[in-house]
């Protein structure tokens, strides 16, 4: 599968698309960044991205990610730090796989605003539920 092919069949999926999160660059197996619209539905009460809408792009980040390596995986544990507000028109989250094992995964995912600012840093373990012998 091609990378502008993987890309398409990531954004169909219903909660990527649901959320407004469009994959920007995948390095499969390596680098995901994926790009989520901040909209009226993503917001909380004081009109800053909620931290479930935050949390779920970390965490699809690293889904996409994880799916890049040709492997199927579920989260196992997912930890967010919130750093400051996440307003504007989009957030970036830019993902990187620092070890991969032959039963989990460890991620981490940066989370930015349309300044270049940090406002999240997320750190996951996924579990490959296709285990390979």
């Amino acid at each position: 599968m091609t990378k502008e092919e993987m890309i398409k069949q990531m954004e169909n999926m219903g909660f990527i698309k649901n959320n407004n999160y469009k994959v920007v660059d995948i390095e499969e197996g390596k680098k995901v960044t994926l790009k989520g619209k901040i909209t009226e539905t993503s917001n909380n009460p004081y009109n800053i991205a909620h931290g479930g809408y935050i949390f779920g792009l970390g965490d699809t980040a690293m889904g996409v990610l994880a799916a890049s390596t040709g492997r199927n995986a579920v989260t196992l544990s997912a930890n967010i730090t919130y750093l400051k507000p996440s307003k504007g028109k989009y957030l970036i989250a830019k993902s990187e796989i620092i070890k991969s094992g032959k039963t989990t995964c460890y991620m981490r995912t940066n989370i930015y605003n349309e300044k270049d600012e940090l406002t999240a840093t997320m750190d996951s373990n996924y579990f490959y539920i296709d285990v390979k012998e």
